[in-house]
């Protein structure tokens, strides 16, 4: 089972630590009701193996459906359904050796933090829980998949940010270096990418990996003749993003691992790579488009201060919503904003009178954000709900300033932390691959 296109960008947020499970937050008021389908059940049988756990044929076919639904509204032309079939087990089996890991590692997901997690997913796609249910179910998927597959995939996050993020670090001798180059450059640029990976297997032989680099040439070589590269990426890709075409969107230049970054150096839009080799894999990059790329900007930053009611075990969502409308009526009214804040605000900012100090682009979360740059000088603005609960906002002031160098070493760090992370999030997942135990059983497809 694939999750809805609609879905994917903010179901990879939540999956992040910080925002998958608030410190202190309850299970919602109402959580999303599970319902088990009353149809007949169709004869099953076992297409895979993966260590002590199994892959069935209806949820290959659930699986395969949702790849062919999502490769048609991107428009990529479909690889054969048997190689299809294939590719969309080799991505089930990858997925469920890393949920073993995280099992084996003591990780779990209790239905509180799953539900939480959905009702996030609702809210930030502007549904009420019971309107993502049905446009799921719409889409041709059991909602007891869909919500079996979020828990996997927090799963997975979690069991990475233990195994890897945790692992990588930043010396300050790099984010000197970076910054050096970049000075020499000029600023971050953006740049629009698509890839194919062939992945090498862990302790490969030298035959092994004659073969697999002329199988990658191969491809590169159709790829460069003008074959649809979303289509290869679909039928070769042993990438996690095959079945979007290998389409990897917007991505900052500075934060791509350096094999990619390398590859497309001296490319032009709609140009494919010659193929590089990781660690993990060879990989063809197509380079769709860049943007960016001159001298660090001036930045816009906003002084502002807030008053915060945060939806607690305490307090229910619906008790938050009508105690920050009624601090909203007195503000209306005419009330102080900085006294009103010292009483009910509920963060650090309540003692400074909900003053946050200049904000940077990005310092909040994308709802306090949008919400704030909305805002003119002075301006109120009405309660504004984020994971964190609800928010009245208030801009204070605003200018335009260089990056400071504390800034920028902050933008490098993380340009470095993500680039490192990646190619160590390849790394982790090729080896757990290659040492779960796979028994594939489709000899008669």
């Amino acid at each position: 089972m694939k999750m809805p296109n609609r879905f994917k960008t903010m179901v990879a947020v939540l999956f992040s630590a910080a925002l998958m499970v608030g410190v202190g937050q309850a299970a919602p008021a109402n959580p999303i009701p599970v319902q088990r389908s009353s149809q007949p059940q169709t004869l099953d049988r076992i297409v895979a193996v993966v260590n002590d756990g199994v892959i069935t044929q209806n949820q290959l076919n659930s699986r395969v459906r949702s790849a062919t639904m999502q490769l048609h509204r991107q428009k990529v032309q479909l690889p054969p359904q048997e190689i299809l079939r294939q590719q969309v087990l080799d991505q089930m089996i990858t997925e469920r050796a890393q949920v073993q890991t995280a099992k084996e590692a003591g990780i779990q997901v209790d239905d509180s933090d799953l539900e939480q997690a959905l009702v996030r997913v609702a809210a930030n796609q502007k549904m009420t829980p019971q309107q993502m249910r049905q446009t799921v179910e719409k889409d041709g998927i059991a909602w007891p998949d869909f919500r079996e597959e979020i828990r996997s995939q927090m799963m997975i996050a979690r069991v990475r940010e233990r195994e890897v993020d945790a692992r990588v670090n930043v010396s300050p001798g790099e984010v000197d270096n970076f910054l050096a180059n970049q000075s020499a450059t000029g600023g971050s640029e953006e740049v629009h990418l698509a890839h194919i990976v062939i992945r090498i297997p862990e302790g490969a032989s030298p035959e092994t990996l004659n073969k697999l680099r002329l199988k990658a040439v191969s491809i590169d070589e159709q790829a460069k003749a003008g074959k649809d590269f979303g289509q290869l990426a679909a039928t070769y890709s042993e990438s996690n993003d095959a079945m979007q075409g290998g389409d990897l969107g917007f991505r900052p230049l500075d934060s791509l691992p350096q094999v990619m970054s390398s590859a497309i150096a001296n490319l032009k839009p709609g140009q494919v790579s010659d193929v590089v080799r990781s660690p993990s894999g060879f990989h063809i990059v197509k380079l769709i488009g860049r943007k960016g790329g001159s001298a660090l900007p001036q930045i816009q930053q906003t002084h502002a201060r807030h008053i915060l009611i945060k939806v607690t075990e305490v307090t229910s969502e619906p008790e938050a919503r009508q105690k920050i409308n009624q601090v909203h009526s007195r503000l209306k009214n005419g009330e102080d904003f900085a006294a009103l804040a010292k009483l009910y605000s509920q963060d650090g900012s309540a003692q400074k009178g909900g003053d946050l100090g200049w904000l940077y682009p990005g310092d909040t979360v994308p709802a306090f954000d949008q919400a704030m740059n909305a805002l003119k000088i002075g301006e109120i603005s009405n309660p504004v709900q984020s994971q964190f609960g609800f928010h009245i906002i208030q801009v204070l002031e605003r200018r335009t300033t260089d990056v400071s160098q504390e800034r920028q070493r902050q933008r490098a760090t993380m340009a470095l932390r993500q680039r490192k992370l990646e190619e160590a999030n390849q790394e982790w997942i090729r080896q757990v691959r290659d040492r779960a135990y796979v028994e594939i059983r489709m000899d008669d497809q």
